[in-house]
């Protein structure tokens, strides 16, 4: 691994996103962040891998972007952080807001707990865009990478999402997430929003909040197809 390797891998996006942010990746704040993060994978530990930090954006084309899931940061410790927000990898033990989001589908659906796998790039290549706000994260460093400059940039993805004027469905967990609301001005978007399933505040409005299935109701109202959220072992 080398720093023109990672800084290489930085400066491209999946085809159908290059298409409305190319511009952005040409900006003077977007080359010292990623200098920056360059920086940061050569001396230190970071994750996710650099070459899967666009992983959300590659599973999830714009043109097939049906629901976005908005999460802070990647998980920040070995083996976990797989590019996509709130996924692990297949057999990693989950974290208990992971944990959590699949007690909710139990609570919503009846689903099955998974016990191995919590890898949810199924619900990615239905259209959902799990996307963190901070795409890099320091090993054992929640959010040290939150002030680089990525809200910069993932704020500019939710806005040229919201410019496509699609019918997109955002489910928001937490404060945090909801304050990105603001970035949302079309017509057609719809809001989802709850507590956040970490364990502070889960059972204070994320449990038993059916926000699974007001995200489907939506769906289906706007003649969409319905994500089915149940992952499998």
């Amino acid at each position: 691994m080398t720093k023109n390797e990672i800084l290489k891998s930085l400066k491209v996006l999946p085809s159908s996103w290059m298409n409305i942010l190319e511009e952005e990746l040409s900006k003077p704040y977007y080359l010292s962040l990623i200098d920056k993060v360059a920086d940061c994978y050569m001396s230190s530990n970071v994750y996710p891998p650099y070459n899967e930090v666009f992983r959300a954006l590659s599973l999830t084309s714009l043109d097939d972007l049906k629901v976005v899931v908005l999460g802070q940061d990647p998980y920040h410790e070995e083996h976990q952080a797989n590019g996509l927000a709130f996924s692990v990898y297949n057999g990693v033990p989950f974290p208990r807001s992971l944990s959590n989001i699949f007690k909710e589908l139990n609570i919503e659906y009846g689903y099955q707990l998974p016990k191995v796998n919590g890898d949810l790039s199924a619900w990615a290549k239905q259209g959902v865009l799990l996307l963190n706000t901070s795409l890099t994260v320091k090993e054992g460093e929640a959010n040290s990478h939150s002030k680089l400059g990525w809200n910069t940039f993932t704020d500019a993805v939710i806005q040229a999402i919201d410019k496509q004027d699609k019918e997109i469905v955002y489910l928001l967990w937490g404060n945090y997430a909801l304050k990105k609301a603001d970035l949302i001005k079309s017509e057609k978007a719809r809001i989802v929003h709850t507590a956040h399933p970490s364990p502070l505040s889960a059972s204070r409005g994320f449990f038993n909040s059916n926000c699974f299935k007001k995200v489907n109701e939506h769906l289906k109202s706007m003649n969409l197809n319905e994500i089915d959220w149940q992952i499998k072992d």
